[in-house]
């Protein structure tokens, strides 16, 4: 007579639980997720969760822990053996700069060492090297040394990783720009040391800017116009800069607005050819990009 299924240990053993089928079930409903999602986060068929949820099929320790990581509990307590609800899954904000605030003693030309946690190193490289949409979560998962449940554990999913990628880059230039342009005299320093701002980020942080240049087409509402509206406000910011250059006397282009567009262009292309190993260093090409941006502007005098 066939034995009522019941889960496996690493020994190959059965132990019998039961309740874990419905502990399943129900921290999948928990979870919010669909058995088809849920089968999509375990690599299975939709057919193989819904015999796990029911009783017919077997399951091992390891496919339980698999589970309880694709659905942000514990394995513990898909067997019983732990009371209370399921712990939250939570998206990781690993570094410190990651609010317009600026960093306590960070200066805008520093950019030490971004903390930032293992899977979304993995997400930025394979982002990178093949492109978002020619990354997958597997890929990820590998690069990160962990199961493809593993990276569910800490992320919704592959678009809520390209999303926290935008999100760290849109944040520390908030910060940086606002700095460099508090830290100006006058209206024509504070748009020179932008610029450097500017060139600074895209290439001391060449991945994440080159990530911000290429795959805003792949962000989904509605942080596609979140985050729109952030890059706006950068290039607002230096508008409003060489504005009151203009304004002062101190820039004569006729077309501020324009020259602006152009500058922002300038610095966030440069992701697409600079190179660590180059002839320049960063902090030389950022000298060199202001002084080409306050040429572009026509400055009526030498700063």
């Amino acid at each position: 007579m066939r034995s009522s299924p019941a889960a496996a240990d690493e020994r190959g053993t059965e132990i019998d639980k039961q309740d874990t089928p419905a502990a399943i079930r129900a921290a999948r409903a928990e979870a919010g997720q669909t058995v088809r999602e849920l089968a999509r986060r375990l690599g299975v068929s939709p057919a193989t969760v819904s015999a796990i949820e029911n009783g017919r099929t077997g399951v091992s320790v390891d496919r339980i822990r698999d589970i309880a990581d694709a659905l942000g509990t514990t394995a513990a307590r898909l067997l019983g053996e732990q009371a209370g609800p399921a712990p939250r899954r939570h998206t990781p904000r690993a570094i410190t700069d990651t609010t317009p605030d600026r960093p306590e003693g960070t200066h805008w030309r520093a950019f030490p060492p971004l903390e930032i946690d293992a899977v979304l190193a993995a997400a930025i490289d394979a982002f990178v090297e093949t492109g978002y949409h020619g990354a997958t979560v597997r890929a990820v998962a590998q690069r990160a040394g962990m199961s493809v449940p593993g990276v569910y554990h800490h992320y919704r999913d592959k678009q809520a990783l390209l999303v926290r990628a935008l999100d760290i880059t849109m944040d520390e230039l908030h910060w940086r720009l606002r700095a460099a342009r508090d830290e100006g005299a006058d209206a024509v320093e504070s748009v020179a040391f932008m610029v450097e701002a500017l060139a600074l980020y895209h290439t001391h942080r060449r991945e994440l800017a080159f990530i911000g240049a290429s795959e805003m087409r792949s962000i989904e509402e509605p942080d596609r116009t979140r985050i729109t509206a952030s890059r706006n406000e950068i290039q607002y910011l230096l508008d409003e800069r060489i504005d009151a250059a203009v304004q002062a006397g101190d820039l004569s282009t006729p077309h501020p607005h324009d020259a602006g567009r152009a500058i922002a262009t300038m610095c966030t292309s440069l992701p697409q050819w600079f190179r660590a190993d180059g002839p320049s260093t960063p902090e030389q090409i950022a000298t060199e990009y202001a002084e080409f941006a306050l040429d572009l502007l026509g400055r009526t005098s030498a700063r």
